[in-house]
Protein backbone atom coordinates (compact mmCIF):
# COMPACT_ATOMS: atom_id res chain seq x y z
CA UNK A 1 0.00 0.00 0.00
CA UNK A 2 1.43 3.54 -0.60
CA UNK A 3 2.13 5.76 2.11
CA UNK A 4 3.00 9.10 0.44
CA UNK A 5 -0.78 10.16 -0.79
CA UNK A 6 -3.35 11.39 1.77
CA UNK A 7 -6.95 9.84 1.62
CA UNK A 8 -7.85 12.70 1.00
CA UNK A 9 -6.15 14.54 -2.20
CA UNK A 10 -8.52 16.19 -3.22
CA UNK A 11 -8.64 18.30 0.11
CA UNK A 12 -4.55 18.65 -0.20
CA UNK A 13 -4.81 20.08 -3.98
CA UNK A 14 -5.27 23.19 -4.37
CA UNK A 15 -3.28 24.12 -1.09
CA UNK A 16 0.62 24.78 -1.67
CA UNK A 17 1.71 24.38 2.39
CA UNK A 18 -0.37 21.12 2.19
CA UNK A 19 1.18 19.92 -0.95
CA UNK A 20 4.35 20.30 0.80
CA UNK A 21 3.80 18.92 3.71
CA UNK A 22 2.67 15.68 1.82
CA UNK A 23 5.65 15.46 -0.99
CA UNK A 24 7.12 12.14 -1.31
CA UNK A 25 10.23 11.92 0.42
CA UNK A 26 10.85 7.81 0.53
CA UNK A 27 12.22 6.72 -2.92
CA UNK A 28 10.54 3.57 -2.51
CA UNK A 29 7.14 5.16 -2.20
CA UNK A 30 7.90 6.95 -5.26
CA UNK A 31 8.84 4.06 -7.26
CA UNK A 32 5.62 1.80 -6.25
CA UNK A 33 3.36 5.38 -7.40
CA UNK A 34 5.04 4.78 -10.85
CA UNK A 35 4.50 1.05 -11.29
CA UNK A 36 8.06 0.31 -10.89
CA UNK A 37 9.71 -2.66 -8.63
CA UNK A 38 11.79 -0.78 -5.92
CA UNK A 39 13.81 -4.25 -6.04
CA UNK A 40 15.39 -3.31 -8.46
CA UNK A 41 16.40 -0.10 -7.47
CA UNK A 42 18.13 -0.89 -3.79
CA UNK A 43 21.51 0.81 -4.72
CA UNK A 44 20.19 3.60 -6.50
CA UNK A 45 18.34 3.92 -3.36
CA UNK A 46 20.74 4.02 -0.77
CA UNK A 47 22.10 7.16 -2.30
CA UNK A 48 19.33 8.96 -0.55
CA UNK A 49 21.49 9.13 2.56
CA UNK A 50 24.09 11.42 0.58
CA UNK A 51 21.19 14.05 0.08
CA UNK A 52 17.29 13.67 1.09
CA UNK A 53 14.77 13.15 -1.31
CA UNK A 54 11.75 15.41 -1.86
CA UNK A 55 9.18 15.00 -4.50
CA UNK A 56 5.83 16.60 -4.79
CA UNK A 57 2.51 14.62 -5.77
CA UNK A 58 1.89 17.28 -8.14
CA UNK A 59 5.04 16.93 -9.35
CA UNK A 60 4.96 13.15 -9.80
CA UNK A 61 2.21 12.69 -11.42
CA UNK A 62 3.51 14.42 -14.59
CA UNK A 63 6.13 11.40 -14.77
CA UNK A 64 5.44 8.48 -16.94
CA UNK A 65 3.91 5.44 -15.70
CA UNK A 66 6.37 2.31 -16.00
CA UNK A 67 9.41 4.75 -17.38
CA UNK A 68 12.40 4.23 -15.72
CA UNK A 69 14.07 6.66 -17.49
CA UNK A 70 11.42 9.46 -17.41
CA UNK A 71 13.17 12.86 -17.66
CA UNK A 72 11.45 14.12 -14.75
CA UNK A 73 12.77 11.51 -12.43
CA UNK A 74 15.66 11.14 -13.33
CA UNK A 75 16.20 14.57 -11.57
CA UNK A 76 14.87 14.00 -8.60
CA UNK A 77 15.60 9.78 -8.04
CA UNK A 78 18.67 9.03 -6.15
CA UNK A 79 20.82 7.20 -7.73
CA UNK A 80 24.00 4.90 -7.19
CA UNK A 81 26.26 7.37 -9.48
CA UNK A 82 26.04 9.73 -6.39
CA UNK A 83 28.61 7.44 -4.81
CA UNK A 84 31.21 8.07 -7.10
CA UNK A 85 33.86 10.78 -6.28
CA UNK A 86 35.01 12.48 -9.59
CA UNK A 87 38.04 14.49 -10.07
CA UNK A 88 37.10 18.28 -10.25
CA UNK A 89 33.87 18.16 -8.46
CA UNK A 90 33.22 19.20 -5.02
CA UNK A 91 30.75 20.43 -2.49
CA UNK A 92 30.98 24.10 -3.12
CA UNK A 93 32.08 24.00 -6.87
CA UNK A 94 31.09 27.96 -6.52
CA UNK A 95 32.44 29.21 -3.30
CA UNK A 96 29.93 30.04 -2.00
CA UNK A 97 29.49 28.90 1.50
CA UNK A 98 31.33 31.82 3.10
CA UNK A 99 28.92 34.75 2.72
CA UNK A 100 28.86 38.53 3.15
CA UNK A 101 26.67 37.83 6.38
CA UNK A 102 24.55 35.05 7.11
CA UNK A 103 21.84 34.41 4.32
CA UNK A 104 23.38 37.59 1.52
CA UNK A 105 25.91 35.99 -0.58
CA UNK A 106 27.36 39.86 -2.51
CA UNK A 107 29.50 37.96 -5.69
CA UNK A 108 28.07 40.54 -8.20
CA UNK A 109 28.45 44.40 -7.52
CA UNK A 110 25.22 45.44 -8.08
CA UNK A 111 22.92 43.11 -6.82
CA UNK A 112 22.99 40.63 -3.99
CA UNK A 113 21.74 37.14 -3.41
CA UNK A 114 19.53 36.95 -0.65
CA UNK A 115 18.87 32.93 0.78
CA UNK A 116 15.29 33.69 1.85
CA UNK A 117 14.92 30.04 2.61
CA UNK A 118 16.88 27.16 2.89
CA UNK A 119 14.65 24.25 2.07
CA UNK A 120 13.27 23.68 -1.17
CA UNK A 121 9.94 21.74 -2.21
CA UNK A 122 11.86 19.57 -4.87
CA UNK A 123 15.32 18.17 -4.08
CA UNK A 124 17.00 18.24 -7.54
CA UNK A 125 20.09 15.62 -7.74
CA UNK A 126 21.90 17.85 -9.24
CA UNK A 127 21.79 20.74 -7.27
CA UNK A 128 24.87 22.87 -6.71
CA UNK A 129 23.86 23.68 -3.29
CA UNK A 130 23.36 19.87 -2.12
CA UNK A 131 26.29 20.93 0.39
CA UNK A 132 25.29 24.18 1.37
CA UNK A 133 25.31 25.16 5.12
CA UNK A 134 22.13 25.86 5.01
CA UNK A 135 22.16 25.52 8.96
CA UNK A 136 24.05 28.93 8.72
CA UNK A 137 22.54 30.90 6.10
CA UNK A 138 18.47 30.60 6.80
CA UNK A 139 17.92 33.56 9.48
CA UNK A 140 15.10 34.49 11.41
CA UNK A 141 13.78 38.09 10.76
CA UNK A 142 16.54 39.27 12.90
CA UNK A 143 19.12 37.44 10.83
CA UNK A 144 17.16 39.38 7.69
CA UNK A 145 17.57 42.63 9.52
CA UNK A 146 21.15 42.23 9.46
CA UNK A 147 21.45 41.21 5.58
CA UNK A 148 18.66 44.37 4.88
CA UNK A 149 21.23 46.54 6.69
CA UNK A 150 24.24 45.54 4.38
CA UNK A 151 22.64 46.39 1.41
CA UNK A 152 21.18 49.59 2.44
CA UNK A 153 25.18 50.83 3.16
CA UNK A 154 25.82 49.83 -0.15
CA UNK A 155 24.48 51.92 -2.68
CA UNK A 156 26.06 50.24 -5.27
CA UNK A 157 23.57 47.69 -5.28
CA UNK A 158 20.25 48.10 -7.19
CA UNK A 159 18.90 44.50 -7.17
CA UNK A 160 18.34 41.70 -4.38
CA UNK A 161 17.64 38.05 -5.80
CA UNK A 162 15.67 35.84 -3.56
CA UNK A 163 16.84 32.71 -3.70
CA UNK A 164 17.70 29.98 -1.46
CA UNK A 165 16.71 26.60 -1.10
CA UNK A 166 13.65 28.17 -2.24
CA UNK A 167 12.73 32.09 -1.33
CA UNK A 168 8.87 30.84 -1.85
CA UNK A 169 9.24 28.39 0.81
CA UNK A 170 8.40 31.61 2.60
CA UNK A 171 4.66 32.22 3.26
CA UNK A 172 3.26 35.34 1.48
CA UNK A 173 3.05 37.02 5.46
CA UNK A 174 6.80 36.53 5.53
CA UNK A 175 7.50 37.57 1.92
CA UNK A 176 5.23 40.84 2.11
CA UNK A 177 7.52 42.00 5.04
CA UNK A 178 10.40 41.37 3.68
CA UNK A 179 9.70 43.34 0.25
CA UNK A 180 8.19 46.05 2.07
CA UNK A 181 11.81 46.57 4.16
CA UNK A 182 13.41 46.52 0.60
CA UNK A 183 11.30 49.11 -0.85
CA UNK A 184 12.53 51.75 1.87
CA UNK A 185 15.76 51.55 0.70
CA UNK A 186 16.37 54.14 -1.99
CA UNK A 187 18.64 52.66 -4.37
CA UNK A 188 17.04 49.45 -4.88
CA UNK A 189 15.13 49.24 -8.47
CA UNK A 190 14.53 45.61 -9.14
CA UNK A 191 13.79 42.42 -6.67
CA UNK A 192 14.12 39.16 -9.16
CA UNK A 193 12.94 35.53 -7.61
CA UNK A 194 14.37 32.68 -8.59
CA UNK A 195 12.02 29.31 -7.76
CA UNK A 196 11.33 26.15 -9.02
CA UNK A 197 8.28 25.69 -5.91
CA UNK A 198 5.54 26.76 -8.30
CA UNK A 199 6.87 24.95 -11.31
CA UNK A 200 6.39 21.32 -9.25
CA UNK A 201 3.47 22.85 -6.85
CA UNK A 202 1.61 25.26 -8.70
CA UNK A 203 -0.61 26.65 -6.48
CA UNK A 204 1.98 28.21 -5.05
CA UNK A 205 1.04 31.36 -7.28
CA UNK A 206 -1.48 32.51 -4.81
CA UNK A 207 -3.67 35.47 -5.05
CA UNK A 208 -1.96 37.07 -2.43
CA UNK A 209 1.59 36.49 -3.67
CA UNK A 210 0.15 37.72 -7.38
CA UNK A 211 -0.90 40.92 -5.52
CA UNK A 212 2.27 41.66 -3.64
CA UNK A 213 4.45 41.27 -6.17
CA UNK A 214 2.16 43.45 -8.91
CA UNK A 215 2.12 46.22 -6.11
CA UNK A 216 5.21 46.64 -5.09
CA UNK A 217 7.67 49.64 -6.20
CA UNK A 218 10.45 47.19 -7.42
CA UNK A 219 10.33 45.95 -10.53
CA UNK A 220 9.95 42.45 -10.10
CA UNK A 221 11.27 39.11 -12.64
CA UNK A 222 10.32 35.59 -11.47
CA UNK A 223 12.82 33.41 -13.16
CA UNK A 224 11.56 29.44 -13.23
CA UNK A 225 14.03 26.85 -13.21
CA UNK A 226 12.20 24.15 -15.72
CA UNK A 227 14.49 21.99 -17.63
CA UNK A 228 12.00 19.78 -19.83
CA UNK A 229 9.32 20.47 -21.62
CA UNK A 230 7.52 17.20 -19.61
CA UNK A 231 7.33 19.72 -16.73
CA UNK A 232 4.85 22.32 -17.95
CA UNK A 233 1.28 21.18 -17.80
CA UNK A 234 -2.39 23.18 -17.74
CA UNK A 235 -1.99 23.59 -13.98
CA UNK A 236 1.61 25.11 -14.15
CA UNK A 237 0.63 27.39 -17.14
CA UNK A 238 -2.39 28.77 -15.60
CA UNK A 239 -0.77 29.66 -12.15
CA UNK A 240 2.29 31.53 -14.02
CA UNK A 241 -0.54 33.27 -16.17
CA UNK A 242 -1.62 34.94 -13.23
CA UNK A 243 2.39 36.64 -12.87
CA UNK A 244 1.73 37.35 -16.38
CA UNK A 245 -1.50 39.02 -16.04
CA UNK A 246 -0.50 40.78 -13.48
CA UNK A 247 2.62 42.87 -15.69
CA UNK A 248 5.15 40.26 -13.78
CA UNK A 249 8.28 40.00 -16.14
CA UNK A 250 8.72 35.98 -16.99
CA UNK A 251 11.72 34.44 -16.98
CA UNK A 252 13.35 30.47 -17.23
CA UNK A 253 16.72 29.26 -17.05
CA UNK A 254 17.37 25.39 -17.02
CA UNK A 255 20.26 23.26 -16.87
CA UNK A 256 21.94 20.64 -19.40
CA UNK A 257 21.39 17.30 -18.10
CA UNK A 258 22.93 14.33 -19.37
CA UNK A 259 19.94 11.75 -20.92
CA UNK A 260 17.41 14.45 -19.76
CA UNK A 261 17.67 17.66 -22.07
CA UNK A 262 20.87 17.50 -23.65
CA UNK A 263 18.86 17.03 -27.27
CA UNK A 264 18.18 20.23 -29.53
CA UNK A 265 14.90 18.38 -30.38
CA UNK A 266 13.68 18.80 -26.36
CA UNK A 267 15.22 22.19 -26.01
CA UNK A 268 13.31 23.57 -28.60
CA UNK A 269 10.13 21.81 -27.42
CA UNK A 270 10.61 23.38 -23.98
CA UNK A 271 11.47 26.67 -25.75
CA UNK A 272 8.18 26.72 -27.38
CA UNK A 273 6.54 25.29 -24.54
CA UNK A 274 7.51 28.24 -22.32
CA UNK A 275 6.52 31.27 -24.62
CA UNK A 276 3.07 29.22 -24.23
CA UNK A 277 3.32 29.73 -21.16
CA UNK A 278 4.92 33.24 -21.39
CA UNK A 279 7.74 32.17 -19.51
CA UNK A 280 10.99 34.23 -21.81
CA UNK A 281 13.83 31.23 -21.96
CA UNK A 282 16.96 33.24 -20.01
CA UNK A 283 19.85 31.20 -19.44
CA UNK A 284 20.65 27.46 -20.15
CA UNK A 285 23.35 26.17 -17.68
CA UNK A 286 26.61 24.18 -17.56
CA UNK A 287 26.28 21.56 -14.79
CA UNK A 288 28.00 22.97 -11.90
CA UNK A 289 30.49 20.62 -10.87
CA UNK A 290 29.18 19.60 -7.30
CA UNK A 291 30.04 16.38 -5.71
CA UNK A 292 27.26 13.67 -6.60
CA UNK A 293 26.03 14.90 -9.78
CA UNK A 294 29.24 14.21 -12.25
CA UNK A 295 26.56 11.38 -14.20
CA UNK A 296 24.66 14.51 -15.51
CA UNK A 297 27.61 16.50 -16.95
CA UNK A 298 27.71 17.38 -20.76
CA UNK A 299 30.90 18.52 -21.95
CA UNK A 300 31.31 22.05 -23.35
CA UNK A 301 31.91 21.34 -26.76
CA UNK A 302 28.89 18.97 -26.76
CA UNK A 303 26.85 21.42 -25.72
CA UNK A 304 28.10 23.74 -27.90
CA UNK A 305 26.42 21.02 -31.28
CA UNK A 306 23.17 21.22 -29.63
CA UNK A 307 22.86 25.10 -29.28
CA UNK A 308 24.55 25.30 -32.46
CA UNK A 309 21.56 22.85 -33.63
CA UNK A 310 19.34 24.78 -31.93
CA UNK A 311 19.42 27.80 -33.38
CA UNK A 312 18.80 26.22 -36.47
CA UNK A 313 15.23 25.30 -34.92
CA UNK A 314 14.28 28.36 -33.28
CA UNK A 315 14.70 32.20 -33.68
CA UNK A 316 16.80 34.36 -31.51
CA UNK A 317 14.81 35.19 -29.09
CA UNK A 318 13.73 31.74 -28.30
CA UNK A 319 17.26 30.26 -27.46
CA UNK A 320 18.58 30.88 -23.96
CA UNK A 321 21.90 31.93 -23.24
CA UNK A 322 24.70 29.00 -23.07
CA UNK A 323 26.61 30.31 -19.67
CA UNK A 324 28.46 28.58 -16.81
CA UNK A 325 29.12 29.95 -13.54
CA UNK A 326 32.73 29.89 -11.71
CA UNK A 327 33.89 30.62 -8.35
CA UNK A 328 35.40 34.01 -8.22
CA UNK A 329 34.39 35.08 -11.38
CA UNK A 330 32.17 38.57 -11.50
CA UNK A 331 29.41 37.32 -13.97
CA UNK A 332 27.90 34.43 -15.74
CA UNK A 333 30.80 32.70 -18.20
CA UNK A 334 28.79 32.96 -21.70
CA UNK A 335 30.41 30.02 -23.78
CA UNK A 336 30.77 30.90 -27.34
CA UNK A 337 28.58 28.75 -29.65
CA UNK A 338 30.91 30.05 -33.04
CA UNK A 339 27.76 31.24 -34.95
CA UNK A 340 29.60 34.40 -36.20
Amino acid sequence: MLRIIPRNDAAVQGNWQKELANAITDPKDLLQFLQLDPENFQSDIAARKLFPMRVPLSFAKRMQKANPNDPLLLQVLPQHAEFIEVAGFNEDPLEEHQAAVPGLLHKYKSRVLFIVRGGCAVNCRYCFRRHFPYQDNSPNKQGWQQALNYIAQDQAINEVIFSGGDPLMANDQQLAWLIEQLEQIPHLKRLRIHTRLPVVIPSRITIELTQLLAQTRLQTIVVSHINHPNEINQELSSAFAKLHEAGITLLNQGVLLKDINDDASILAQLSEALFSANILPYYLFLLDKVAGAAHYDIDEQSAVTIMQDLYQRLPGFLVPRLAREQAGKRSKTPIDIGLS
